[in-house]
C-alpha cells in the first residue's frame, strides 16, 4: 500500500507554493539575520544549520555574512534549486527535521513558521530534541513562529489572489488545535487542491515543548527588529532556546 504524503510534502514541493509566497523580501530577511547574529554574538566561521531552508534564502544570506552554513529541507525541488548556490562553507541537503540531525552546530535556525506542521504535539518535542542533540555547548536554537493571538485577531476567512495568470482561492480557519489554509489553485483550466496546516501554538505551549526537550527559552522577541514579545500585539513569536 502506498503511504499517503503529509500536506507539507505535497504543497511545499510545488511551484505554486513559491509563486504564492514570492513577496518574501530579501531586505527583511537580511535585516532579521543581522539582528539575530548580533544578539547571539556569533563569531565568523561559526556553524549554522538552517532547517528547513526552503530554496536557501536565509542560508545564502548567512553565508554572505561569514558563517559556515548548512541548509536542509524535506523538499527535493527546493534543495535542487538551492544547490546551484553551493560553495565552500555553504551546502544543502534533503533532511526531515523529525529525524536526528547529523553534525554539530553553534546555532540552529527554524525560520518563518516552520514549526508545528505535525498532527501530534509529541513530534514537536522530538524535533526540538533532535536540534538539541546537534547543538554545540553554549549554542542557540532559534524558532521563528507566528503570534497566535495576532493571527486570531486578523484572520481573513477567504482571499482570492492572481499571480502570473494562476488563481489562488484561499479559505482560512482556526480550530482548537490548528490554523488551516485550504488552497485551491486554478491554472490552464485545471484545478488543484492543497492544504497548509500549522498547530495553534502560543508561548505557554512552546515553553512546554522546550522544557520537555530539555531546553530553556532564554528570550522571546515579537518581531524581526527584536522588540520584546507581547502576546496581544506582536507580529511574531521568536524564541531563543538553549
Amino acid at each position: 500500500m502506498i503511504e499517503e504524503k503529509e500536506w507539507f510534502e505535497n504543497w511545499f514541493d510545488t511551484s505554486f507554493y513559491h509563486l504564492l509566497y514570492d513577496y518574501r523580501n530579501d531586505d527583511e530577511a537580511e535585516f532579521f539575520m543581522n539582528n539575530l547574529i548580533g544578539f547571539l554574538n556569533l563569531s565568523k566561521g561559526n556553524k549554522i544549520l538552517d532547517l528547513p531552508c526552503g530554496k536557501g534564502r536565509h542560508s545564502i544570506l548567512l553565508h554572505g555574512l561569514g558563517y559556515n552554513v548548512t541548509g536542509a529541507d524535506l523538499s527535493a525541488n527546493s534543495i535542487s534549486h538551492a544547490k546551484q548556490f553551493e560553495q565552500e562553507d555553504l551546502s544543502f541537503l534533503i533532511h526531515d527535521m523529525r529525524d536526528p540531525v547529523n553534525g554539530s552546530y553553534d546555532a540552529i535556525f527554524n525560520l518563518f513558521t516552520s514549526f508545528g506542521y505535525f498532527n501530534q504535539e509529541t513530534t514537536n518535542i522530538q524535533v526540538l530534541k533532535n536540534f538539541k542533540e546537534a547543538l554545540r555547548p553554549g549554542g542557540h536554537i532559534v524558532v521563528d513562529f507566528l503570534n497566535l493571538r495576532r493571527v486570531e485577531q486578523e484572520l481573513v476567512p477567504m482571499e482570492r489572489i492572481t499571480k502570473n495568470g494562476v488563481k489562488f482561492v484561499i479559505n482560512k480557519s482556526i480550530t482548537e488545535n490548528f490554523i488551516i489554509k485550504d488552497i485551491q489553485v486554478i491554472t490552464d483550466q485545471k484545478s488543484y487542491d492543497y492544504v497548509e496546516k500549522v498547530q495553534a501554538l502560543d508561548f505557554e505551549k512552546m515553553n512546554y515543548f522546550a522544557k520537555s526537550a530539555g531546553l530553556e527559552i532564554r528570550q522571546a522577541f515579537g518581531d524581526y527588529r527584536l522588540n520584546p514579545y507581547d502576546s496581544e500585539t506582536s507580529e511574531r513569536l521568536i524564541l531563543i532556546m538553549q
